[in-house]
């Protein structure tokens, strides 16, 4: 129940309680409010927020539920069939990120091949066959994780790449914004090499995606969810393995679970940003540093959720969050084909909002449709829960 309460909290922010909080600011703006506000928009670059934790947490928590969902497949069929089994499941998750990125609505190039559910599918792909090869190892699992990690950073500091920023042929940099919008803009013949350079599509897996990744790019030349930058993610899919095989453990005490847990996140956020200095967390070339810090602050969670819920049993507050969780993708897919912020405004939008801001104050119609919309996914998730509809994939 923990894990499903975790990936509904994560998965709440998601579905609109963000908006929640953007509409408390348009109330009262205090300093409180404003810094909460804050942590919900993500870092333009380097740095760390609340809000860039949401994406990596969920990645940690397909790490964590796969070792209790694998373990029972290879108990009951075998490797072979689980092995078919994650790769129908990689194809189904792949499939469905290629609709919710538009599908074919749009003719190529226009069409993104790589976002947010693609990577959760390469994720859980890579790390789920690496569960079931090394699954009695942890050692061996943690191995590959720090192999992952350092091999990246071994890549993005030393491996030297063309400057292909236009211009970068002689050498000179572009002043103003590092990042272009067309590829036909980019030098491509440059012969002037960089190496170490961690800047927005200045940097060895944005030169990886301008040059070889086909189609749409989230932000022009590159995107967030690139080639390069898939290898330290699946590392975050790890961290979340090697934390489920904690929790597997029987023969460790739950009291000792949520020590490890809680020991661990913490010299991990320290070693992340001490990390930082010379590799800056950055979420948007999910850095090592930035799997290190994001790794930490998910197992803190995960400690505080499994003692909350499995060991003082106060489970009660959780419920919202186990509804959403246990149906996290299906919920992710209706909010991009329903869009819960737009039916909520046909509730409360118009006259009805307009009623809120005149009668109260300016900014509670904001936050009256921000509540809605976010009621609207606790009610599916509470609907598909009690009548035991789970579509997993």
């Amino acid at each position: 129940m923990a894990i499903d309460a975790l990936r509904g909290f994560d998965m709440f922010w998601i579905l609109g309680a963000d908006a929640f909080v953007r509409g408390l600011e348009k109330i009262n703006g205090g300093p409180i409010v404003a810094g909460l506000a804050a942590q919900l928009e993500h870092k333009d670059w380097r740095g760390f927020g609340f809000y860039d934790l949401i994406f990596p947490l969920f990645v940690f928590i397909v790490g964590v539920s796969l070792v209790f969902s694998l373990t029972k497949s290879l108990e009951q069929t075998g490797p072979a069939v689980t092995r078919r089994k994650i790769f129908r499941r990689f194809v189904l998750l792949f499939l469905l990120a290629l609709i919710y990125s538009g599908g074919v609505a749009r003719e190529w190039p226009e069409i993104r091949l790589l976002g947010v559910l693609n990577r959760i599918a390469l994720c859980y792909l890579f790390a789920a066959l690496i569960f079931c090869r090394f699954r009695a190892q942890w050692k061996a699992i943690a191995g590959i994780c720090a192999a992952l990690l350092i091999g990246y950073w071994v890549a993005m500091t030393f491996v030297p790449f063309p400057d292909v920023r236009p211009g970068g042929a002689n050498g000179q940099a572009v002043t103003g914004g590092l990042a272009v919008n067309r590829v036909d803009q980019l030098n491509f013949n440059s012969t002037h090499k960089l190496r170490g350079v961690f800047e927005p599509g200045l940097n060895l897996a944005h030169y990886l995606d301008q040059k070889y990744l086909p189609g749409k790019k989230w932000d022009g030349t590159w995107d967030p969810e690139g080639l390069l930058s898939t290898i330290p993610a699946i590392g975050t899919c790890l961290l979340g393995v090697l934390a489920g095989l904690l929790l597997q453990n029987k023969s460790i005490s739950d009291a000792r679970k949520v020590q490890t847990l809680a020991v661990a996140g913490v010299l991990l956020v320290i070693a992340g940003f001490a990390w930082g200095l010379q590799f800056p967390v950055i979420k948007k070339i999910w850095t090592s540093s930035y799997v290190l810090v994001a790794g930490g602050y998910s197992a803190l969670l995960l400690a505080l959720f499994y003692q909350i819920i499995e060991i003082w049993q106060v489970q009660r507050w959780a419920k919202a969050f186990v509804w959403i969780g246990a149906n996290a993708i299906t919920l992710y897919m209706a909010n991009n084909i329903i869009d819960f912020r737009g039916l909520a405004a046909r509730f409360a939008g118009g006259d009805v909002k307009n009623f809120f801001n005149d009668s109260l104050t300016n900014g509670v119609g904001d936050l009256v449709i921000a509540a809605v919309s976010v009621t609207l996914a606790i009610l599916l998730g509470r609907f598909l829960y009690q009548r035991k509809i789970f579509l997993r994939i």
